[in-house]
C-alpha cells in the first residue's frame, strides 16, 4: 500500500517494513526512515531518477545537494576521493552519529545528486533501522523528511503530513531520539569548515581536530580570528566515544 506506516516496535511490522522498504529503493521509489537526529526521506542514491523524484517530493532544486547515508567505514572509503587523517579523526568520534561530512568524492561515481561540484556529503547515522536498511539497500541520498522550509519531522506520522503518497513506505521508529539536523562539516576546502552547527557543537569538533571552535567557524577567504584562549587554563577532555551498546552495528570505530 502506497505510503503505509510500518511500526518499527512491533517485531512482525519491523521486519515486514524494512523489507519493503529496502525493496522499494532499489525499485526507484521513496521511503522514509528514522534516524537518530530526524527522519529522512531517501532512495538508492545511485538511481539518478529517484533522487530527482526525493527533490521534486521536497520541493527542492539541484543547488542543494542531497547527502548520502552510509552502514560502514568501508562504504565511505569507496566513496571519498581520499580518506584523510581529518575525516578519520572525525568519524572514529562521531560515527555513527550526528556528523554530516563533506568530501571530494571518488571520481567518476555513476550517481547525480545535484550541484555538488565534486563533493559528497556523507553520514552514518546512529539508529538501528536506518543501518538496518542501509545494509540492505548500500548507500541512499538521504534529505530531511519535509518540504523545504518546513520543520524537519521527527516522526513519522509528521513526515507524512508533509510528504504524503510520495513516498512509498514509512519506518516508524518513534521520535527522533536527537530532533534537530546533523552538524555538517566542509573539509574540502583549505581548512575544515562548519557549514551547519546542529547535533553536534563546534567545540567538541574543535577539541577532536585540536582547532578552535571560532576558526571551524571561518569561511575559507575570510580573516582568521585570532585564538580563544581557554579561562583559568582549564583542561579541555576529548569527547569519549559512545558505548558499544548504543552503536547499532556493534562495531567499535574504524573496526570493519
Amino acid at each position: 500500500m502506497q505510503g503505509k506506516i510500518y511500526d518499527c516496535s512491533d517485531e512482525q511490522q519491523r521486519a515486514e517494513g524494512i523489507e519493503l522498504a529496502a525493496k522499494a529503493a532499489k525499485s526507484g521509489r521513496l521511503i522514509v526512515t528514522p534516524t537518530d537526529t530526524v527522519y529522512g526521506i531517501g532512495c538508492d542514491a545511485f538511481d539518478n531518477d529517484a533522487v530527482a523524484s526525493l527533490l521534486a517530493a521536497k520541493h527542492r532544486g539541484p543547488d542543494m545537494p542531497v547527502p548520502v547515508l552510509i552502514g560502514s567505514w568501508d562504504t565511505a572509503k569507496g566513496l571519498v576521493q581520499t580518506f584523510t587523517d581529518q575525516m578519520k579523526l572525525l568519524t572514529e568520534a562521531f560515527w555513527p552519529g550526528g556528523l554530516s561530512i563533506v568530501v571530494p568524492q571518488a571520481p567518476s561515481l555513476p550517481w547525480n545528486l545535484g550541484d555538488t561540484r565534486g563533493t559528497v556529503m556523507l553520514r552514518m547515522p546512529l539508529h538501528p533501522i536506518a543501518i538496518e536498511l542501509l545494509r540492505e539497500v548500500g548507500p541512499m541520498a538521504v534529505s530531511s523528511a519535509n518540504i523545504s522550509g518546513h520543520a524537519p519531522a521527527t516522526t513519522a506520522i509528521a513526515a507524512k503530513q508533509q510528504l504524503g503518497k510520495t513516498v512509498s513506505v514509512y519506518l516508524d521508529g518513534g521520535e527522533a531520539p536527537i530532533g534537530e539536523p546533523s552538524t555538517i562539516i566542509d573539509l574540502s576546502g583549505p581548512w575544515p569548515y562548519l557549514l551547519r552547527e546542529g547535533a553536534l557543537s563546534a567545540e567538541r569538533i574543535g577539541e577532536v581536530l585540536g582547532m578552535d571552535a571560532q576558526r571551524l567557524r571561518t569561511r575559507p577567504g575570510q580573516p582568521t580570528p585570532a585564538p580563544q584562549v581557554a579561562q583559568n587554563n582549564q583542561h579541555v577532555q576529548q569527547p569519549s566515544q559512545p558505548p558499544q551498546s548504543q552503536r547499532p552495528d556493534g562495531m567499535q570505530p574504524g573496526v570493519q
